[in-house]
């Protein structure tokens, strides 16, 4: 590993940490300032001023705000966050360790959809520029984009699940195949294949399609776009012109040679659009009754748990993070000049 490869890799690691602590310090902060009683929430309003004080001791909700910031900074890094306040004693890691392979498991193929389909068209609309098929693949970028995902995906449900019943409505699995399923990993498609369990494998991807293909239609007229801008620039750069004098075919030229070129600015959008993804995943989840991270976090405001609200976002933080550090390096590797 070159010198400028190790100082651009050890920067962009030390740029990260601070970017994952204002986030999950902001968390903390609205988290204390919102209205509402997260120990009433938990027992309900009824309850004596005694009870709610015990509880609120056992806790450490009593403490100085900075005692208890310090704390939850101190079980981050160990990844000790404690238990949720509306869930008994249950381990908040055990709840996100069921969630969160959900969770990736719907935005990854959603990520994989979108980054190739956006790709892929917006390639096409730039091959051909300014002819009937490029207005109509611009048109459809404009619309697809402007859709809300929780109304496109009741759309898709309307459709493919009441019209046309050939998808299932909602859920990751059949629930008759879910009592006898048991899962390794908590990726039900994996699991599925690591178990032999065929039947629970098909219903698992057809319980993702419409998930999966909802949350990344939504994105793909940005990849649509900045591919068409990039891919029309290139084109008309001399490689090419020199390519097609050569009498190169033009399939070879804009598929292989000019959207090589293009990938810096792609990767630059893949890892902003994963943290997207993720914020979006939380409309998708609650459409589709998706139990990921998602839907968990809503429930979770929505009864003011301040430890498993704190938990999920910071967990939503580091993978943020790990990605756009994942998309660094990569850059790196393609363009060298980014290191200096």
């Amino acid at each position: 590993m070159s010198a400028s490869l190790r100082n651009f890799l050890i920067t962009r690691i030390l740029l990260t940490i601070p970017m994952v602590l204002i986030l999950i310090t902001m968390v903390f902060i609205i988290m204390r300032v919102l209205p509402g009683d997260p120990i009433r929430s938990q027992l309900g309003p009824k309850i004596s001023e005694a009870q709610a004080n015990e509880l609120r001791e056992r806790l450490g909700l009593n403490r100085p705000l900075y005692q208890q910031y310090f704390d939850f900074l101190w079980k981050m890094i160990r990844l000790d966050f404690g238990t949720a306040l509306t869930q008994g004693e249950r381990p908040i890691k055990d709840e996100l360790g069921e969630r969160l392979p959900a969770t990736l498991e719907l935005t990854i193929p959603s990520m994989l959809f979108t980054a190739t389909f956006g790709i892929l068209l917006g390639a096409f609309a730039a091959k051909n520029r300014k002819k009937p098929i490029d207005f109509a693949i611009r048109l459809f970028s404009i619309v697809i984009y402007s859709i809300p995902i929780f109304f496109m995906g009741l759309i898709f449900q309307i459709i493919f699940s009441v019209r046309l019943p050939i998808l299932p409505l909602a859920g990751r699995m059949n629930t008759l195949l879910l009592t006898s399923f048991k899962p390794i990993t908590n990726f039900y498609v994996i699991d599925s294949i690591l178990t032999g369990n065929w039947p629970a494998l098909g219903s698992a991807l057809a319980h993702l399609v419409m998930p999966s293909v909802t949350l990344g239609l939504a994105l793909t007229g940005v990849y649509i776009r900045l591919t068409r801008i990039n891919m029309i620039e290139m084109l008309q750069s001399d490689f090419i012109t020199a390519g097609r004098a050569r009498g190169l075919p033009e399939p070879r030229l804009v598929y292989r040679h000019a959207l090589r070129n293009t990938f810096i600015p792609i990767m630059t959008l893949i890892g902003l659009e994963f943290a997207i993804l993720l914020a979006g995943a939380v409309l998708t989840e609650t459409t589709f009754s998706w139990p990921g991270m998602g839907r968990y976090l809503v429930e979770r405001i929505q009864l003011r748990d301040y430890t498993a609200v704190q938990a999920t976002i910071g967990v939503f933080a580091l993978f943020v993070g790990l990605i756009t550090l994942v998309m660094d390096v990569l850059y790196a590797f393609i363009d060298p000049r980014i290191r200096y």
